[in-house]
């Protein structure tokens, strides 16, 4: 089993979480090399900078609120279900700007951009799937 993590966080031994509730969130994927050529697409416009690859994976940092990580690790048996992750994006353009690279990235089930209102009056997101089934979103909202 191999995995690779992600972080994005104000300092960057900084281990104390103010704004961040999540010490990390845990992604299953089938194929390591299958997920770093799409979430180093990805996560790079969501505020995680890539840092350092290595032989078991890859890390980064970002400017998130003091930290947040999230680490993939390969399980070939692994089956996605409807659990969503969310990722927040500082506005709605930027929503748009990653709308645009999801397909090409080698998104699937892309939905939106697209204003929710079932969830807030000012909730806009995109809503897709990794090469995996995992659900994700990058969303906005005041």
């Amino acid at each position: 089993m191999g995995w690779f993590f992600v972080s994005g966080m104000m300092g960057r031994f900084n281990l104390t979480m103010k704004k961040n509730p999540f010490q990390h969130i845990d992604l299953r994927v089938n194929n390591l090399e299958e997920a770093w050529a799409f979430y180093s697409k990805i996560l790079p416009t969501i505020g995680f900078e890539k840092a350092w690859p290595n032989k078991r994976g890859f890390s980064a940092h970002g400017t998130l609120p003091d930290q947040a990580w999230i680490v993939f690790m390969e399980d070939k048996g692994h089956q996605a279900n409807t659990n969503r992750i969310s990722f927040w994006a500082e506005s709605r353009k930027r929503v748009d700007e990653i709308g645009e690279l999801l397909e090409d990235a080698g998104a699937r089930n892309v939905s939106g951009p697209r204003e929710c209102p079932e969830y807030s009056p000012t909730y806009y997101a995109v809503f897709f799937e990794d090469p995996f089934g995992n659900c994700l979103e990058v969303c906005y909202r005041v």
